[in-house]
């Protein structure tokens, strides 16, 4: 049996969004990181950076615990040889594509999202740093997906499902995907896949209304748990 650790943001919706395509059968195991959830010992021990999410698989020769979003893509792709294909230059293009969203796309989307929604007031530089990032990734979007249907060619890939739940959070930073007829046209085809209405119709595995304000005003706890390094770093303790 596979174990999604899991809290609803972008990287974990990309793993619910493969388990789904796969059709595999999978034990949820939820955390809630404004709680601080994933701040124990015993989550630690699955993931050293404490990060979510982290998947468990304890099919033969006991439970092997894989970390970074990316790299559970590749390993569940490897285990149920589906979305990465087996050719080593079919496979490096969907791996580029990859590592470009665990590069790029996510961490600049992030980085954009704390600035434009958590930091306080004030943030002028970082935001248009960020966001301007952000819209030129967009870009790079585009131009790739006005040649081709799939980040990686003709073929739906763990490339695909890794950027396209950073792709939706655009709006809540100013970046509307009509500006990107070709990115929207691909977003649209994605999320009229029967695995992501599989993931809409679950609560468990939807945002809830506290992750995706578009300005988020955190308790102290929150801050703690959320970013350990404290409000002193954003000018505002």
């Amino acid at each position: 049996m596979l174990q999604l650790h899991y809290t609803p943001t972008p990287n974990g919706l990309k793993l619910a969004i493969m388990l789904e395509e796969l059709g595999a059968r999978y034990q949820l195991v939820a955390y809630d990181i404004f709680k601080g959830d994933h701040r124990t010992s015993e989550f630690r021990r699955l993931n050293a950076n404490q990060k979510l999410p982290v998947l468990v698989d304890d099919d033969g020769g006991g439970e092997f615990p894989v970390f970074e979003s990316g790299a559970i893509l590749v390993y569940l792709a490897d285990k149920f040889g589906r979305f990465l294909p087996a050719d080593p230059r079919g496979r490096s293009t969907v791996l580029q594509w990859l590592f470009w969203q665990m590069s790029a796309l996510g961490p600049m989307t992030g980085q954009a999202h704390h600035f434009v929604r958590y930091a306080p007031e004030g943030q002028d530089y970082p935001i248009a740093r960020y966001v301007g990032e952000c819209r030129r990734i967009m870009g790079v979007l585009q131009f790739r997906l006005r040649e081709s249907a799939w980040l990686c060619g003709p073929v739906y890939s763990i490339a695909d499902i890794a950027s396209w739940p950073w792709v939706q959070g655009m709006g809540m930073i100013g970046i509307d995907q009509a500006d990107f007829p070709a990115v929207a046209a691909w977003s649209a085809r994605i999320g009229a896949r029967p695995a992501i209405a599989a993931v809409a119709a679950n609560p468990a595995l939807r945002m809830p209304e506290h992750y995706i304000r578009p300005r988020m005003h955190l308790t102290d706890e929150q801050w703690a748990n959320l970013f350990p390094h404290g409000k002193a770093a954003t000018g505002q303790g």
